[in-house]
């Protein structure tokens, strides 16, 4: 009788013990999941590629976290290039520095690229204003994100102006386009798009 006694009190035993420990008895298991994902969009330094490398200093933008964030970046000018000649360089260098994949320290900070490779600059067509980029893949036919990094990363550097737009078209004859890169679009490429007005031409 006593054994019998003893086995039914066991459970209850292990249940008081529970209590007694703060872990609440529960038939239902639990799954918490992994701890939530951070991404930093910070790098911990430097590129050491871009510290070393010689050539006109410039920002990129690239895509982190579903906005736009800037990374450091050279561009080769040979001296004494013309003006026009200049502008034409500096954006080509930055295409391809936006096509690139990023680098490992990047990619584990969460930073992307949509910018697709082998697209080209060349300046502008013969009755277009001086100030004319002209991509080999019409600015239109770009996705939301590529359009957005362009435009940001075009805008903010030798290529254009600095006031924070650039003049872009594609390689047929449709006109350019005055776009401009806001605050809504660095901080929400995938829903708003660069605003943009049509440039006449001469």
């Amino acid at each position: 009788m006593n054994a019998r006694r003893a086995l039914r009190a066991a459970p209850a035993l292990g249940l008081l013990l529970l209590a007694g420990c703060g872990i609440r008895p529960t038939e239902v298991p639990t799954d918490f999941g992994g701890a939530p994902s951070r991404v930093p969009c910070s790098l911990s330094q430097p590129e050491l590629s871009t510290q070393g490398a010689r050539g006109v200093p410039v920002q990129a933008f690239l895509l982190c976290g579903q906005s736009l964030v800037t990374v450091d970046r050279t561009v080769r000018v040979p001296e004494g290039t013309a003006d026009a000649r200049r502008r034409v360089i500096v954006a080509q260098g930055l295409l391809d520095q936006l096509a690139a994949p990023p680098s490992a320290s990047e990619k584990a900070a969460g930073y992307t690229t949509h910018v697709p490779g082998g697209l080209t600059v060349t300046g502008p067509h013969p009755h277009d204003p001086e100030d004319t980029l002209r991509l080999s893949t019409a600015p239109a036919d770009l996705n939301s994100y590529a359009l957005a990094q362009i435009v940001c990363t075009l805008s903010d550097s030798a290529a254009a102006e600095g006031d924070g737009s650039v003049v872009l078209g594609g390689p047929g004859d449709t006109r350019p386009r005055h776009y401009e890169c806001t605050e809504d679009v660095r901080s929400h490429p995938a829903t708003t798009k660069p605003p943009s007005t049509e440039v006449p031409t001469g």
